[in-house]
């Protein structure tokens, strides 16, 4: 972990690990998806790798969010569902914002964590090239 890291309330150990290993040792700040709906943490998920981008639906009342700026490209997206190798798709998800030195968000990671069986990958991330960028960690 780099001393500068901040993992939130309700991010899996496994997850928070995962996500911490992809950030190419850049501090990060680790925030778990929380319905705000029905304050669910279980989600099926969308994911533009292609442009970068995630949208969450709730396992437990269907709502849907988007993850970070993802709404912004979504109408050019081509999304495909995420999928454990074991075929489940519903996951833990939480998000990696990968922090310049001044502290602003530079990449967008989405982590999941498979229900099922554990499993834990990365299944799209996304540069951000503007700024500011504070509003994006309340987007998860």
């Amino acid at each position: 972990m780099h001393a500068d890291d901040q993992v939130g309330e309700g991010v899996s150990a496994e997850l928070a690990v995962f996500l911490r290993s992809a950030a190419d040792g850049r501090p990060v700040r680790i925030v778990a998806s929380v319905c705000g709906g029905c304050g669910g943490r279980v989600f099926r998920v969308l994911v533009d790798d292609v442009e970068g981008g995630a949208e969450r639906l709730c396992a437990g009342c269907g709502r849907r969010a988007f993850v970070a700026d993802s709404e912004e490209f979504w109408a050019d997206a081509d999304p495909g569902e995420a999928c454990c190798p074991c075929g489940s798709e519903e996951f833990e998800t939480a998000v990696a914002f990968s922090l310049s030195d001044y502290g602003s968000v530079r990449w967008v990671t989405v982590g999941l964590r498979c229900q099922r069986d554990g499993f834990v990958g990365v299944y799209v991330d996304w540069k951000i090239d503007y700024g500011p960028t504070d509003h994006l960690v309340t987007m998860v």
